[in-house]
């Protein structure tokens, strides 16, 4: 029995009693227990009823992946070429690039239903519950070098962002790689970060693989966990399908890659501009022990963040540099 095949059956949000629960997965009421277990200590909230058996505090939409190809355009399901659903990886994108060193990678897309050891940028961890996120790499072959991927984690942010509005939410984008949600009270919360990884040569192919982790549902526990504010898809989009979501965010990144090499970022600037969160706001701009103070503006063709400094304009160019709101 896996986590995986119980959070199917409990899925849809019925109760299901222990002994019922192991006849369907073959084993023992004790096993089941066990599994219950590990579940809450996962974050997955859990219900017992009383004489009954248990369900799930919240209704979940299991991976598909039969779901989210036939949820594809037919420009990206040719774009796609495999599709891998996972019940639980210690990282997605590490998956992808262990694909591209067997000689394979380009144009696959891998979706997990939890990372045990997820990573955002800067080597942070990034975690959800099994089920409650949308947790996806992309992998791409480029030819022209790394000098092309300029402001590619960014054009992710736009594609994400088109996906979202589509849905009726209204995210912003943070440079270089947050997508937030406006929360009660006006201030803005992380919905998702995005991680590209770069192997190869500086002036010929390298192999991407991008990261997208998102936050669909948060348990309170969780959210208290962590360190900023945070947002949660559904509870803005509480019908939206998990799985539709994924193949919406797959056919918009599987689009924007095939263009970007001859495009390059400049043909994504002014979407990222118009959805700046911090665009003519004082920020703090944290680099390393350094902290100095700024009043944000546009990015460039090359997703270079400028700032006005002292009066000074100066280019913020990626690396280990955070820009924060200043409250």
């Amino acid at each position: 029995m896996t986590i995986g095949n119980l959070m199917r059956l409990l899925s849809d949000g019925e109760v299901h009693s222990g002994e019922a629960l192991g006849e369907a997965l073959g084993v023992s009421r004790a096993a089941v227990w066990k599994q219950l277990k590990k579940l809450d200590a996962m974050g997955v909230a859990l219900i017992a009823v009383k004489g009954r058996g248990y369900r799930l505090a919240h209704p979940l939409e299991p991976l598909s992946g039969q779901r989210v190809v036939a949820g594809l355009p037919a420009e990206a399901r040719h774009l796609l070429a495999r599709l891998f659903v996972e019940d639980q990886l210690d990282s997605s994108n590490e998956f992808l690039r262990a694909r591209f060193t067997q000689g394979a990678g380009h144009g696959e897309a891998c979706l997990v239903e939890r990372q045990s050891a997820g990573r955002g940028r800067r080597g942070r961890a990034w975690s959800t519950a099994w089920g409650q996120g949308l947790l996806l790499s992309l992998g791409w072959r480029f030819d022209a070098g790394v000098a092309s991927l300029e402001g590619l984690s960014l054009a992710v942010g736009v594609v994400v962002a088109q996906v979202l509005e589509r849905h009726g939410v209204a995210p912003k984008l943070k440079w270089p790689n947050d997508i937030l949600l406006p929360l009660e009270g006006g201030e803005l919360g992380k919905l998702a970060g995005i991680l590209i990884e770069v192997t190869g040569d500086a002036a010929g192919p390298c192999e991407v693989v991008i990261g997208l982790g998102m936050n669909l549902t948060l348990p309170e526990e969780l959210r208290r966990a962590i360190d900023q504010p945070v947002a949660a898809l559904f509870d803005t989009c509480p019908g939206l399908s998990r799985n539709q979501l994924a193949a919406d965010a797959v056919a918009g990144l599987l689009t924007m890659l095939a263009d970007f090499e001859a495009s390059g970022f400049a043909a994504w600037r002014d979407e990222w501009n118009a959805r700046h969160a911090f665009a003519g706001s004082d920020v703090r701009i944290l680099q390393g022990a350094k902290e100095s103070e700024a009043v944000a503006g546009d990015v460039d063709d090359s997703g270079n963040l400028w700032v006005s400094e002292g009066g000074q304009a100066r280019r913020l160019s990626g690396g280990e540099i955070s820009v924060r709101r200043r409250t």
